[in-house]
């Protein structure tokens, strides 16, 4: 491999581990994945049972 190619697939690899830890972060705290809210979705009672 030649050192752009390393580059670019660097770089994707870091914005891939980024969205990946960012929703996790998310889930943790209690927040949808969509970032939209709960209120119109079908499955809203199955995700967040009180």
């Amino acid at each position: 491999m030649n050192a752009p190619t390393i580059i670019i697939a660097s770089i994707v690899a870091v914005i891939f581990i980024a969205i990946v830890v960012l929703e996790i972060i998310k889930k943790k705290k209690g927040k949808s994945s969509c970032s939209c809210g709960c209120g119109g979705c079908a499955f809203r009672d199955s995700c967040h049972k009180e």
